[in-house]
């Protein structure tokens, strides 16, 4: 009985192409850190862990700052401050109130917050990764990658691309168990739709932000960078290329990690970074010490 037909992009189990071969997951390890920036984004809504500035009447004052026209969320003890040395000036107005102040006295609270993360795993589960041993040696960086994200509190989602498409196999969730379930049914071999993986992360993303608008994203790509299956008439790098920019345009963060062996590597990986603007790593650079000082800086903590 010969399969059904298959579109770019699925949701279900992982095991849903059988011709898989299915590979064990490696042996895991405390994940190094990376350097990244620190997040200073202004968010809408209140999270969990991320200090991020917030424009609403929450979160914890830390300072004031002129208010230039705007009258709410007032700190009426940098107002009383601010308008101290013109009470003189004043002597006027002062007639009428016991202390003068003037707009441009106001002062504003500046408020920091905690914010949502998620972190976005994008899994190359193809041939172009080589031999089984090496999926197994990913499979233990991924399981090592979601536990200490779970231990973060972050939410923590998986996207697998092989053969022909792109398979959401663990939508954003708190869940471990389910992220180490969903880890073990990944099964290897077929071509890479590289454009089909990054192109339903971002879709993912872009529903996360819909739903949570505080969200601070980031993708952690594991991949060798070589795509051949595309979407489009396009060439499958050009296209895998053109789709990196436009998550890069988003301000979406994105680590990749190269998995293609040393002896083998074209720098195909780190031309996906360039496109993405995200730092790129190969798994042993990984283990090397303590992954997540460029998590926790990407998401601002």
């Amino acid at each position: 009985m010969s399969p059904s037909p298959q579109s770019v992009f699925d949701s279900g189990r992982a095991s849903w192409w059988d011709g898989g071969e299915k590979v064990k997951i490696g042996q895991s390890f405390k994940p190094r850190k990376i350097d990244s920036p620190l997040d200073k984004l202004s968010r809408k809504k209140t999270g969990r862990r991320s200090r991020s500035h917030t424009e609403r009447k929450r979160g914890r004052y830390i300072r004031a700052r002129p208010a230039k026209g705007k009258v709410t969320d007032l700190a009426f003890d940098a107002t009383f401050r601010a308008a101290a040395p013109y009470q003189r000036e004043r002597a006027e107005q002062r007639k009428h109130v016991a202390f003068a102040i003037q707009p441009e006295d106001f002062q504003r609270k500046v408020r920091v917050k905690r914010t949502a993360n998620l972190v976005l795993f994008v899994v190359d589960a193809s041939w172009s990764m080589a031999v089984a041993e090496r999926m197994a040696a990913t499979k233990g960086a991924i399981l090592s990658l979601l536990t200490d994200a779970y231990q973060r509190r972050d939410r923590v989602g998986l996207v697998v691309f092989q053969k022909d498409r792109a398979t959401m196999i663990l939508p954003p969730t708190n869940s471990i168990q389910l992220a180490r379930r969903a880890l073990a049914d990944i099964p290897v071999g077929g071509k890479t739709p590289l454009a089909a993986g990054l192109f339903l992360a971002h879709q993912t993303i872009d529903r996360e932000k819909v739903l949570r608008p505080d969200v601070l994203p980031l993708i952690i790509l594991l991949t060798d960078g070589a795509g051949n299956v595309s979407m489009s008439g396009l060439p499958p790098q050009e296209e895998a290329h053109q789709i990196a920019e436009r998550i890069a345009d988003d301000a979406i963060r994105a680590i990749v990690v190269n998995m293609e062996h040393a002896a083998f590597d074209q720098g195909l990986a780190q031309t996906l970074a360039e496109h993405l603007k995200a730092p790129c790593y190969t798994l042993n650079e990984l283990k090397a010490e303590n992954l997540y000082r460029a998590v926790r800086e990407e998401m601002g903590g």
